[in-house]
């Protein structure tokens, strides 16, 4: 499994439609919002969409009233309960020898049996694949890609939270996981933090808390604030990456991300985090939410990544859905 930075040939997005997800004005502010991520990254890779028989003529006439040309997007003719593929999704592995491409299909239970009518998302990774013919390997457990994050060298982030929850795989503890994870990804040192954010609804999802940016450097969110619900979680989640070790035994460099303060939902908590960015090709995409933090977490961002534009996507009506950018998005390397 490539780290993310490395060269795109195309992202997966799947168009938002689900009323329930996104009730109200929401849904088209979401939209709008995806429309602007499509225009800030078309220039340097394909938009691949998934996009259902019966949302094809909206979607095009969104992206058409957001100054994106439709027929620059490739809409694949594929029905989807919500717009999460980074969990549903495939994952895309290279091999670099053959120059080649094949892809991971976890099992998908609906972040452990959450939501009964999103199950059927299980089976994009095979619809999407009778497009594409690419060799698929069935591991036959519940993984979703954002509980991991490679650095593309060898090394693995991700939650005990999430992970090692008994509503996700009953009966594998981290040494069975891990030897998964060194199977089907490649990867050979697996690094586990603890817990997740605030009204993550996901069990802990590692792309709310730790990103890499480089083989050897990571971003961490983290509050500031000591009575804010978050600043335990994010305070461990840096002092174990302080302590974690790469593929070779060398430090990592981490850096603190600033997080956006509490954001909220008829009094509950959403899972707003900067962290929840998306690398593309020449493009860093960040999610932003009027707050007094978002000009210094892109500012942190920019200097991650001083060869790519980083742009900011107001996420305030996606966060509703508990996700923003990172979650609705799957790359596919470059093989």
């Amino acid at each position: 499994m490539p780290a993310e930075w490395e060269p795109q040939s195309a992202i997966w997005l799947a168009w938002p439609h689900n009323r329930e997800t996104w009730p109200g004005d929401a849904l088209a502010a979401v939209q709008r919002g995806y429309a602007e991520w499509m225009r800030a990254l078309l220039p340097d890779q394909a938009v691949e969409l998934l996009v259902s028989g019966e949302h094809a003529d909206s979607a095009r006439a969104a992206l058409a009233r957001s100054g994106v040309d439709p027929g620059r997007v490739c809409l694949r003719s594929i029905a989807t309960c919500d717009a999460w593929i980074r969990d549903y999704g495939p994952t895309f592995l290279v091999n670099r020898e053959r120059r080649s491409l094949a892809l991971v299909d976890w099992r998908f239970n609906a972040w452990g049996g959450k939501y009964e009518d999103l199950l059927a998302d299980d089976r994009i990774p095979r619809l999407l694949n009778e497009q594409l013919a690419l060799p698929r390997f069935e591991p036959g457990i519940v993984l979703e890609g954002g509980s991991i994050e490679v650095n593309g060298c060898g090394s693995l982030l991700t939650t005990e939270q999430c992970l090692l929850h008994p509503n996700r795989n009953p009966g594998l503890g981290r040494a069975e996981l891990e030897r998964v994870l060194s199977e089907q990804l490649g990867v050979e040192n697996v690094l586990w933090l603890g817990e997740g954010i605030a009204g993550d609804d996901t069990d802990g999802h590692v792309d709310d808390l730790a990103r890499f940016v480089a083989p050897r450097t990571l971003v961490c969110a983290y509050e500031e604030d000591p009575l804010d619900v978050n600043h335990r979680p994010l305070r461990d989640a840096y002092q174990r990456l302080s302590q974690h070790r790469d593929e070779r035994g060398r430090p990592f460099e981490v850096v603190k991300l600033p997080m956006p303060g509490p954001i909220e939902l008829d009094g509950e908590r959403l899972p707003a985090s900067y962290a929840n960015f998306y690398i593309g090709n020449r493009c860093v995409v960040a999610p932003v939410f009027g707050h007094a933090n978002d000009s210094a977490a892109l500012d942190v961002l920019r200097k991650c990544f001083p060869g790519r534009r980083v742009v900011g996507i107001d996420c305030n009506a996606m966060v509703r859905g508990l996700g923003t950018l990172h979650c609705g998005s799957q790359q596919q390397p470059r093989a």
